[in-house]
């Protein structure tokens, strides 16, 4: 027993410094006295760079909060803060509750326990869950759309052939053949809106060759006007993917990307595309060892909020000549491959990231 014996501190400082949970102790001034590796890490700093420093500034954004800290100190009074956003670093944003509760022990300055529990992990996931959904919700509804618009059409072009072999007047097919024309521009978009017919044919891909192979395509077709960067881990082993349709899905973005970035004159244009892996990473409600990342981005005007809400469902588009089934349709193939697709957007850098298991695919699963 007495290899277990330790004075209360040390004990107390050892619990701390093992919990998941960050907490930062506060004295009365709002200095750190102590934080433990859990709040080092949430916060993006040290204990070195923390101790004897007062609390940063990002935790007063909201004068509500401000307030409720000291009236903790001068009423004694614990309070908790929902879903605050702490502008951690540049570029680096975290969501987090924190509560705050005084500890006044006789004989003992005044000082505050703050607890901080990250939400980025949850309301990513709730996200996701809700963008799968969603999509599966409207993929099978467009299905159905695209199939009872197929079978009439079949009819509608087949008695515009027969009418026009029975017109009496060469000059009168000029409108049988604009019914046909017609008839064959609307099967072509439910053929769209059905995806791609045949499934994923699945095999071991190297994605940086895909990536190669389209940015090469992208020069074709826009020599002078678009810089494209690349950020690889070269490190990455291959993929279990469809290498055709995987193409087709980096295609749509980057052309996206471009298109957007020629329409709106933004000056020097830059796409960057960027692969990490990500380890221990959750795609909607399924873990996954190891995710890989491949990053789309563009320092064009950016995406509007009430675009990026829908811009996965059929039928949207943020642009005046866009049919809407691009973006839906690579979502499709990502969702087949058990992956998925999400958008980041803000005025000068829009990221569109292409999320995929990297682990073998439950074939089972992918339909």
């Amino acid at each position: 027993m007495g290899q277990f014996l330790m004075s209360d501190i040390t004990l107390h400082k050892r619990l701390l410094d093992h919990l998941r949970t960050a907490v930062i102790m506060l004295d009365e001034a709002l200095c750190v006295r102590y934080l433990n590796p859990a709040a080092e890490m949430l916060l993006a700093t040290s204990a070195s760079r923390a101790l004897d420093q007062p609390l940063p500034d990002y935790f007063f954004d909201d004068e509500e909060a401000r307030l409720a800290i000291q009236q903790c100190i001068d009423e004694e009074h614990p309070f908790t803060q929902r879903e605050a956003r702490l502008s951690v670093a540049p570029g680096h944003e975290i969501v987090v509750d924190y509560s705050v509760s005084p500890i006044n022990d006789p004989g003992q300055p005044l000082c505050l326990l703050m607890e901080m529990q990250s939400l980025d992990r949850l309301l990513r996931i709730g996200r996701e869950e809700a963008l799968i959904h969603a999509h599966q919700a409207t993929r099978a509804l467009v299905r159905g759309v695209a199939h009872e618009i197929k079978n009439p059409l079949g009819g509608i072009r087949g008695a515009a052939q027969l009418l026009e072999r029975a017109l009496p007047s060469p000059d009168l097919t000029e409108y049988t053949r604009v019914i046909i024309d017609e008839a064959d521009r609307l099967r072509s978009v439910a053929d769209r809106m059905l995806g791609p017919r045949k499934p994923p044919e699945f095999r071991a891909v190297n994605v940086h060759e895909c990536l190669e192979h389209v940015r090469q395509l992208l020069l074709a077709e826009y020599p002078k006007g678009i810089a494209i960067w690349r950020d690889y881990d070269i490190s990455l082993p291959d993929v279990i993917a469809d290498r055709d349709q995987l193409i087709q899905v980096l295609l749509n973005l980057i052309r996206n990307a471009s298109q957007a970035l020629l329409e709106s004159q933004t000056p020097e244009p830059r796409i960057t595309m960027r692969t990490r892996v990500l380890r221990q990473f959750t795609i909607g409600a399924q873990r996954h060892r190891l995710v890989l990342r491949m990053d789309i981005i563009d320092n064009g005007p950016g995406i509007t909020e009430e675009v990026q809400e829908t811009m996965f469902y059929p039928m949207v588009s943020g642009r005046a000549n866009g049919t809407g089934l691009g973006l839906s349709i690579a979502q499709s193939i990502i969702s087949q491959h058990q992956g998925l697709i999400e958008c980041e957007s803000q005025p000068g850098q829009t990221v569109f990231s292409i999320l995929l298991p990297m682990e073998q695919l439950d074939e089972t699963n992918t339909a």
